[in-house]
This record gives C-alpha cells, structure tokens and sequence, in this order.
C-alpha cells in the first residue's frame, strides 16, 4: 500500500521511519524543502534512543501532495491547530477509496476528518512517543515500553479494517508497539 505522511517534521519523520523500516511504501510530504531533498538524496539517519543512528532509505518526498499521486493511506502529523489546512493542501493525493488518517494527539481531530471524509473512511489515534528532529535528513524516536501507538476506525468499514490492520503490522515489524482498536 502506499502510505502519505501529511506533515513530516518530527513525529512524522520518526512515525514514518517506524512505517518505512516495516514495509510501507512511504511518501513524505512537508514544506520544509531542505529537509525533504535531504531525505531523497541520503536517506533519513533514525535514531532510536538509545541507540546508533540507521539509515532509512526508500522514501519519495514532496513538498505538495499533488507530487505524490492518489495514495491508499494518508496520514496527518501536523500540530492540531493545522489539520484543517493540511486536509485540504493533501487533498490531490486523496482518491475515492483512500483511508484517512489522523494520529495527532488530542480531542475533536476526527470531527476536522469528518468535514471533509465519510466515517468509514477515517481512523483516529494517538502515540505517546518522544520526537526530535535533529535537523534536515535526522530524527530520533524516544518511545515508551509496550503499545505507543493506538488507533481505530472512526466508523468500522472493509477499508478502514484493511488499512488499520496493515498500519498495525508494519509499526510493529518496523519495531514499534502499535494496536489497531475496532473501538478506539
């Protein structure tokens, strides 16, 4: 499936990094342009803390989702106060049958999806992750024991399923504790 990251500083980068290192087929998208020609040309240098840095390679980055083309899954990690806008910038690579994804912490960030997506489309979630990022092309992960990541359908549908269980797996063999709820 091909995975967009709508806003990826650092808790998208580190997210992503989790995404990428478990399989996903990752496009990141921010405006932040030195660090996405960064992450094009060499890579993003992972940090887990503690540990040493890993290269994460294979990302196709843009700084407008209309670069990217129609994804599967489209994830939001901007600051709460930008998901309505980050909706709308992102939405050139939103098809008919894309699932949706907010896993920005706080309340009423599936009522901004629900303006714009039917329920059975969205998923909702949070993580409760340390992120920095160390500068253009370097993020570093400071996670917690056991699941970090939970998430779930806004309303229970085949596509909200598929893409849930899909995130699910490759947070958790990119080395990540994630949950996918069907009542989150």
């Amino acid at each position: 499936m091909k995975v967009a990251m709508i806003g990826s500083g650092a808790a998208g980068s580190v997210f992503a990094c989790y995404l990428k290192l478990g399989g996903a087929d990752m496009y990141l998208v921010d405006l932040y342009e030195e660090h996405m020609k960064k992450v094009a040309a060499d890579g993003m240098e992972f940090t887990v803390d503690p540990g040493e840095p890993r290269l994460v390679t294979g990302f196709k980055t843009a700084t407008r989702a209309e670069d990217v083309g129609i994804m599967d899954i489209v994830i939001y990690l901007t600051k709460a106060t930008q998901l309505e806008s980050a909706i709308e910038s992102a939405m050139p690579c939103v098809g008919p049958d894309t699932v949706v994804c907010s896993l920005i912490n706080g309340l009423g960030n599936d009522d901004k999806l629900l303006k714009y997506f039917s329920a059975d489309r969205c998923l909702v979630g949070s993580g409760s992750i340390g992120t920095v990022l160390d500068g253009p092309g370097k993020c570093t992960s400071f996670p917690n024991e056991g699941i970090v990541i939970n998430f779930g359908p806004v309303e229970k549908s085949e596509s909200t399923e598929k893409a849930g269980r899909y995130l699910e797996e490759c947070f958790q063999a990119g080395g990540i504790g994630a949950q996918y709820q069907e009542d989150i």
